[in-house]
């Protein structure tokens, strides 16, 4: 606006002033060529209606304008007044006295151009200081036609116009940089806001969102909503990838734990059997190479390998249960049922076993009581409490089977009289191939097994489990909701 209005101001100031004096040099001969054509055509210019013509002219475009014959100098047209009218007579007689024209004091300047009829002159009065553009010329050798205009007005119009646009340009200048700030502080907010949101975003913020209090649909506002949505989807698309690379990383840690689980079990598995295999492979060796010939050494040695074969079998048994039950390939059947019946039908079918070892197992009356839990499991559970009952038992050899009911819960207690678990043993008991008596437990065939299948079991229905160690004994439960 500025670069605008300042070429406006400069293009005035130079060439305004040339462009009037042009304009006016139309404007005179225009109005000497029409006085001349009407003079060549005969027309009459002293009438009324010529008169008034010619002062509409003169007063239209601020001129004067004087016709006098050449002959006795009588004035026939004029707009000026009669006293002026007269020394202009004079004036023009005195331009084509060639005295006069030779006079050096006289300021005349000739601009007309070579070959016309007519002289345009720039004279100074020296008498008033005024400069005029004058024309004149000798029309049908009869009349003498004089026009002239004040240079000072001309001058006048160009300072007035030059100011009127000076100020022009200011006062849109003034108003354009107030209507500039406003348009583009409308303009560049909305950008600010996409600038500032663009920022969190790249810190993955989500949270700044671009708001448009007008709802306005101009494309930036367009540009805002598609950003929020790009937010958005952006959010989604992190918390995904976050959510993927957590579960990753349990996959790998599951899948970690997995294979040094599989390491473990591979090395007590190997471990557990190495002792039966080496014994069934020595009898076996010893039948072959018959170091014994009599039946009843033969017969031993049958004995020990059988025995050993069956110590292996329950054990790969029990190890292919707890791997079900740990890897989740076999998942807890719910079910409702009496535990009292279970466990009441349990302890008459092991009563052999228990006579066997000649223990007093202690068994009270109860009411029937409904449990929620896989009875298949429970019964294992079970027979694991009491069977580890039944091969630690000592002092007065007693197991006592216990049903107590509290708090929507059933817990189901096998105790034995004995000596109590160490208490640096009681937090490893329920780890797998863990033996508390080695020596003990490999007398009646144990493996280790029994209790880590009691803890998957009951983890696997979401039930509690434990021990609790007495001075003459020691009592393992668990527990089922009734609910």
């Amino acid at each position: 606006m500025i670069i605008a209005f300042g070429f406006s101001i400069v293009m005035n100031v130079l060439f305004m002033d040339k462009y009037y004096i042009r304009n006016k040099k139309d404007t005179i001969l225009e109005a000497y060529k029409d006085v001349q054509s009407a003079i060549s055509h005969g027309e009459n210019i002293s009438t009324d209606y010529f008169n008034e013509k010619i002062h509409q002219i003169c007063e239209r475009y601020n001129i004067e304008l004087l016709v006098f014959e050449a002959s006795n100098k009588h004035i026939t047209l004029s707009s000026m007044s009669d006293k002026t009218g007269r020394s202009m007579v004079d004036a023009i007689v005195s331009y084509i006295s060639e005295d006069e024209l030779d006079d050096p004091n006289r300021e005349i300047k000739v601009i007309s151009p070579p070959g016309e009829s007519y002289t345009l002159q720039m004279n100074k009065d020296n008498t008033t200081g005024i400069e005029y553009m004058e024309m004149w010329g000798v029309v049908e050798s009869e009349y003498f036609v004089f026009v002239r205009t004040t240079m000072q007005s001309i001058r006048d119009n160009v300072s007035i116009s030059n100011t009127f646009m000076a100020m022009t340009a200011f006062t849109a200048l003034s108003i354009g940089a107030i209507l500039v700030l406003f348009i583009s502080k409308k303009v560049t907010d909305p950008i600010k806001k996409l600038y500032q949101i663009s920022d969190e975003m790249k810190r993955l913020n989500f949270e700044a969102k671009y708001i448009d209090d007008d709802k306005h649909t101009n494309e930036i506002d367009i540009l805002g909503q598609n950003m929020n949505e790009l937010s958005e989807i952006l959010e989604s698309s992190i918390k995904d990838l976050k959510n993927a690379n957590i579960a990753l990383r349990r996959d790998i840690e599951h899948k970690e734990e997995v294979d040094e689980m599989r390491k473990e079990f591979l090395s007590n598995v190997s471990h557990e059997l190495k002792t039966p295999i080496a014994l069934i492979q020595g009898y076996a060796e010893g039948l072959k190479e018959g170091i014994n010939d009599d039946a009843e050494s033969r017969e031993f040695y049958c004995e020990v390998i059988m025995d050993e074969a069956s110590k292996m079998n329950i054990m790969v048994k029990k190890l292919l249960t707890l791997n079900q039950l740990e890897f989740g390939d076999d998942n807890a059947d719910m079910e409702r049922f009496d535990i009292v019946e279970l466990v009441t039908n349990y302890i008459k079918s092991a009563e052999l076993l228990a006579n066997q070892k000649d223990v007093t197992v202690k068994l009270a009356d109860y009411k029937p009581i409904f449990v929620w839990g896989d009875e298949f499991r429970v019964e294992e559970v079970l027979q694991n409490y009491y069977s580890n009952a039944l091969n630690h038992i000592g002092g007065e050899r007693i197991v006592e089977v216990k049903i107590t009911e509290k708090d929507n819960k059933v817990r189901v207690s096998v105790f034995n009289t004995g000596n109590p678990i160490p208490e640096d043993s009681i937090g490893h008991i329920w780890e797998k191939f863990y033996k508390v008596d080695k020596a003990r437990t490999r007398e009646y065939g144990g493996s280790g097994v029994g209790l880590s299948i009691v803890k998957a079991i009951m983890e696997s229905m979401n039930q509690d489990y434990g021990v609790i160690n007495y001075d003459n004994g020691v009592e393992f439960y668990f527990e089922l909701e009734t609910k």
